[in-house]
Parts: structure tokens; C-alpha cells; sequence
């Protein structure tokens, strides 16, 4: 994540912010400028901003901004959409007579919006079941009602199960199922993990590869996840696997690796925009010197998330919380994600 400034006071702001707390001017996020720029409204009811980057250009905001307080985006004038480009993926919403769904709303929207954020700035292609009704993405919002409701993807819908954004049942879930952490944001990244593996490996180039690396995909999918959890990980799962539940199934494997590369991108991006650099006193220690940009090689990443990761974990431990990355990257795992990196370059390279 970069970071942003207020356009009229130069306050830092952050991603998800919709109002500057130093001066009070309105915020949005302007998706073809790709800032969180400062807004003025004219007589004729649009926006426009002093950012350089949007000069001549007027915007909306976002319906689910004016409306119902979900959103931060901005929706270009020019477009006849209500709606920004990231809320029109969402097609099911929690049911808003619930008393507690507007709060889960407002959760998963902020999860969802960070994600997007992500799979531009990796020109990833983000078009929603109306634009394109074939390939398109598509997210719902669902609680438990007559039946339960598990998150999920099938033909590019994302499922997510609004309990998810219950921060105390969350918890409880990812003790249950011992997992060392779960995010909100990570089941995001996990799902939309199944949607490019659909779009960017199934019946492509870098199948076969795929399964050399992660295991063939056609083994039976429902009765490999019963046997994970009747019987667990192999006992040295942490040889080969990002997490237990990557040692599931191939389809899992990847999913689970490429959110962890979402996560570490998303990271290395904010630790260099912040000017982050470890500078040790003894030759030992790690070093930082500047936090690489995703679309460095895939060997400059890695070189720079392990300094980052000690770093984020005794600043979680010196605030008396559990390690902020509480994993161990084996060197067949890290093979994994350099095949999410040269997948996602490549598709990058191809829409040049």
C-alpha cells in the first residue's frame, strides 16, 4: 500500500479514510489516478480534485459512499454507473434488517476494496459477471439462515460467510482449527486465489508445471479435504507447505500461496513507500536497505520479507502480541511462490 497525502493540507491519510481528521476536507479514492486525493465539489454537484494527476477530470462518488457509508471510492463522470468500479462486484449483500450486518458490511467492504487495490496495481484482470458474464468475478455477502454457509468460489462467485467479520467467532474458528492466524482480508486473498487459478493456469501453458510443483489438481478434491480433516497434515507438512491446509489438496496449495504472496507484496509495498530500512550494528543482523516493489525479481523479494519479517515480529512481541508472521518458509515453498510471481508477470507481460 503507498501512502497518501491530503492534496489540500498535506496530512498523511490513510487508504480507507474518507474525510482528512487534520482539515475535514471529503477523500476518495480515484481508481484511474490510483490515490486517495482530496475532493471539491462544484455547483453541478460533481467532484474534482487538485491532485495533478486528476486535473480536467470530474467524479461522483460512489453510491455506496453517499448512501450507505461501505465505500471511499469515486466513480469518474464520465461513467454512467452508480456505483465504483469495486462495489460493482459485490451482487449479494448481508441482509441489512439484521440487526449487526451493516457493521459486517462495512467490514468486508474495507477487505474487499484493499484487495482490489492489489489486483490492479499486478494489472490483474478485475472485471465483474456483468461486464464480463463468462469470466467475470462476482462476490456475495451471506449469513447463516435456513442453511449454513461456507466461504467459498465456484465459476468465479466468491462466497464469503459475513460471520467471517465477527472478529470474537473468527477467532474462535482459527482456534478450533489451529490455525495461526485468519484474517478477514486473508480469506479475500485465499478465494481469489481459486478465481486466478481458473483464469491463469486451468487448460493454460503452465498446467503442467503446476503439477510438477504443486501436485496434480485431479485427484479427488471432496475426499481429500475429508481426509485433512479427519486426520491432519502430514507430520512434515512444514517441508513443503505455506500452512497445514495447503497440504490438502493442490487446488488449496496454491490458494493458500498465493495469498501469501498478496500478503507479502501488500507488506514489502507499505515497509518501501514508508521509507522503511534496518541498518544493524553488527554484520549478522538483518539488513534492509530499501523494500523492493513487486515487480522487482522474485529474489529481491524474498531477500528483503525476511529482515521485515524479524522486524515485524519484535515489534509485536515488544507490544505484547504473538508474532505478526508466525511462519517458516521452507525452500520448496518459496519455489511455490515464485511460481505465483512469474504467473502473475507474466499475464501482466501478456496484456501489454
Amino acid at each position: 500500500m503507498k501512502v497518501f497525502h491530503c492534496d489540500h493540507c498535506e496530512s498523511l491519510v490513510f487508504y480507507e479514510n474518507s474525510q482528512c481528521m487534520n482539515c475535514g476536507n471529503t477523500l476518495a479514492y480515484l481508481p484511474d489516478v490510483g490515490e486517495v486525493c482530496s475532493l471539491d465539489q462544484g455547483q453541478d454537484q460533481l467532484w474534482t480534485s487538485p491532485n495533478d494527476r486528476a486535473k480536467g477530470k470530474k467524479y461522483r462518488l460512489c453510491s455506496n459512499y453517499c448512501n450507505a457509508n461501505v465505500c471511499n471510492w469515486a466513480v469518474s463522470a464520465e461513467q454512467d454507473n452508480e456505483f465504483c468500479r469495486c462495489c460493482r462486484l459485490t451482487r449479494v449483500i448481508p441482509d441489512l434488517s439484521i440487526a449487526g450486518n451493516d457493521r459486517a458490511w462495512y467490514k468486508l467492504e474495507i477487505a474487499k476494496r484493499r484487495l482490489i487495490y492489489d489486483l490492479l496495481r499486478l494489472q490483474l484482470p478485475v472485471q465483474s459477471k456483468q461486464e464480463d458474464p463468462e469470466q467475470g468475478l462476482a462476490f456475495e455477502f451471506l449469513g447463516n439462515t435456513t442453511q449454513t454457509i461456507l466461504t467459498g468460489h465456484e465459476n468465479g462467485v466468491i462466497t464469503i460467510n459475513i460471520a467471517e467479520a465477527d472478529d470474537t467467532e473468527r477467532e474462535r474458528r482459527r482456534s478450533q482449527l489451529h490455525e495461526p492466524v485468519r484474517t478477514l482480508l486473508g480469506h479475500f486473498r485465499h478465494e481469489i486465489g481459486h478465481y486466478y487459478w481458473d483464469r491463469l493456469i486451468a487448460n493454460g501453458h503452465r498446467l503442467l508445471e503446476f503439477r510438477q510443483l504443486f501436485g496434480d489438481e485431479r485427484q479427488d478434491y471432496s475426499a481429500a479435504l475429508q481426509r485433512h480433516y479427519q486426520e491432519g497434515p502430514p507430520a512434515d507438512w512444514t517441508e513443503s507447505y505455506v500452512s497445514a491446509y495447503a497440504s490438502s489438496h493442490p487446488w488449496e496449495d496454491w490458494s493458500e500461496t498465493w495469498a501469501h504472496y498478496l500478503m507479502i507484496g501488500d507488506s514489502l509495498e507499505t515497509a518501501g513507500a514508508c521509507g522503511l530500512s534496518l541498518k544493524p550494528r553488527r554484520r549478522d543482523e538483518p539488513t534492509l536497505k530499501s523494500a523492493p516493489s513487486t515487480n522487482n525479481s522474485f529474489d529481491k523479494l524474498i531477500e528483503a520479507w525476511f529482515p521485515l519479517t524479524y522486524a515485524l515480529n519484535n515489534l509485536n512481541r515488544g507490544l505484547g502480541h504473538s508474532d505478526a508472521y508466525p511462519f517458516v518458509l521452507s525452500s520448496r515453498t518459496v519455489e511455490k511462490l515464485r511460481f505465483v510471481h512469474q504467473t502473475i508477470y507474466l499475464n501482466e507481460e501478456s496484456q501489454k
